[in-house]
């Protein structure tokens, strides 16, 4: 072995124990009821003490906690405060903007991102086409949830008693002939976009306007806001819903990805998009 060589050892050995010890992370996050020392080891192929060894220094720092009763160990309280450490400094707004202009790009139609405030869509960001004839910014905005595609892709997967309170004393009024005015009819609309996992205003705000609208979902599997893309139905026809949509819905699965999402892969939830 030459002096050159020697020289590298340390740092080659660092790297190997942070990559042992992220491999016992990666092992104990995939295994709900946690696993021994002597599986962590044959699992990894590590020996016995070099598994031990790591294992306690993993446990020191709260990374593992071992179950007193089973033996097993599970991934440790730290490694949540990590996490949610670090979901608190994430921006959507900070964080949709790139992921956005990708979804201008692949469909050609503006997109939007809006919140949902006192039964209201609220416009916060919104990155234009490129086209002649394409939507106005929005930002800054109110309209009415019930006749936007944002809106019911966040009322459709909020609680049912969030849906009741919005439906309570409101009247849904028309703005075009296609607009949902009747509360059977809306709570109907909201369980098909359920199944679906998106949302269409077809002309319920605009005539002439269509849009198609996903939601985002934060840490806590909570929808905290929505995109969607808008242009004229000349452009988006019913033959290119469908495949419209799963872009959109794309999208917003890696925006709440970004946002640390993690639910479970379900159909109408965004991790199922992810493939």
């Amino acid at each position: 072995m030459t002096a050159r060589s020697k020289a590298k050892e340390p740092h080659i050995y660092k790297v190997q124990v942070l990559d042992r010890a992220f491999q016992i992370l990666n092992l104990l996050a995939d295994e709900k009821s946690g696993a021994g020392l002597m599986e962590i080891a044959s699992r990894l192929k590590l020996h016995k003490s070099t598994a031990h060894r790591l294992i306690m220094v993993l446990e020191v720092s709260r990374f593992v906690e071992k179950n007193t009763v089973s033996g097993k160990y599970h991934l440790g309280s730290r490694l949540m405060e990590l996490g949610l450490s670090a979901v608190s400094r994430l921006d959507v707004y900070e964080v949709a903007g790139p992921h956005l202009r990708t979804l201008v790009k692949e469909t050609g139609e503006t997109a939007h991102l809006a919140v949902l405030r006192d039964g209201q869509v609220v416009s916060l960001v919104n990155v234009e086409s490129s086209q002649t004839l394409r939507t106005p910014a929005t930002v800054g905005t109110r309209t009415p949830a019930y006749c936007t595609s944002l809106g019911k892709a966040m009322l459709a997967f909020a609680p049912p008693e969030h849906i009741d309170a919005f439906l309570r004393n409101r009247k849904l009024e028309a703005f075009t002939r296609k607009t949902i005015t009747s509360a059977s009819r809306f709570k109907q609309e909201l369980r098909s976009i359920q199944k679906l996992g998106y949302a269409v205003d077809n002309e319920e705000r605009e005539p002439g306007l269509r849009c198609i609208g996903a939601p985002l979902w934060d840490s806590s599997g909570s929808v905290i806001a929505a995109i969607s893309i808008a242009g004229p139905v000349f452009r988006i026809g019913d033959d290119r819903v469908s495949d419209l949509a799963g872009i959109v819905m794309k999208v917003a699965a890696r925006i709440s990805a970004s946002l640390g999402y993690r639910g479970p892969r379900g159909r109408g939830e965004p991790w199922s998009y992810l493939s």
